[in-house]
């Protein structure tokens, strides 16, 4: 007898109708799944921005290191949020803290971010339609990515990001207030994750597998 993973989360959903607590065992601990909206209307898009679907085709392979999805993950209203980066293949972490949700913060910060990271492992990037995005030419322009833009309400085109952002909120649960979070707190979280195990990976760690990559970068 086989059962699908599809099958046990529909058991997992139905039991937490009745009152059930199974879904406690869930990563996330959703009672629930979420409904995905549609593409919607196109208006308010970012201006010059390129969809995904003209993103290079090897891009979804994840043979290479260097492809990145980024995104912003928020706390309690007007205590600021985070800007989170991971790259694809490897499914490295980079994360750092927003003061607020403008384009001028989440550009400025990304930049930052990314200064550690060897030009040659930074191919391109794929964001949501957030206004944080706005000033994407710029990150473009002091960072050599080449930005591509999701579809509106697809948040399944950056799973790589979208499971990350999950691991995140074990270390800081929706409603965190982020103007009590430091620096060093969310270094810590980054840092476990980048160093945990992923079954996808070999059962190596993140950091392993872009170390690797970084330090054949540094060397050619």
């Amino acid at each position: 007898m086989r059962i699908s993973t599809e099958g046990v989360y529909r058991w997992l959903y139905e039991d937490a109708t009745v009152g059930g607590e199974l879904y406690k065992h869930l990563r996330r601990c959703h009672k629930k799944r979420k409904k995905q909206r549609k593409y919607g209307s196109l208006r308010g898009l970012i201006p010059n921005r390129v969809s995904i679907h003209e993103r290079p085709p090897e891009v979804g392979l994840r043979t290479r290191i260097g492809d990145w999805e980024g995104d912003t993950v928020e706390g309690r209203k007007g205590s600021g949020g985070m800007a989170t980066h991971v790259e694809r293949s490897s499914r490295y972490l980079i994360a750092t803290r927003l003061s607020d949700k403008t384009a001028e913060t989440f550009t400025v910060r990304s930049i930052k971010a990314f200064k550690a990271v060897p030009r040659a492992l930074r191919h391109t990037l794929t964001l949501d339609n957030g206004k944080e995005n706005a000033r994407f030419k710029i990150l473009e322009d002091k960072t050599g990515f080449t930005v591509f833009f999701a579809d509106p309400y697809s948040p399944w085109q950056r799973p790589t990001n979208e499971n990350t952002n999950g691991l995140l909120r074990q270390y800081f649960p929706k409603g965190s207030d982020f103007r009590k979070m430091t620096d060093e707190a969310l270094a810590e979280a980054v840092q476990k994750i980048n160093h945990r195990p992923r079954k996808c990976l070999g059962y190596r760690t993140p950091h392993q597998v872009f170390n690797s990559a970084k330090s054949g970068a540094l060397r050619s």
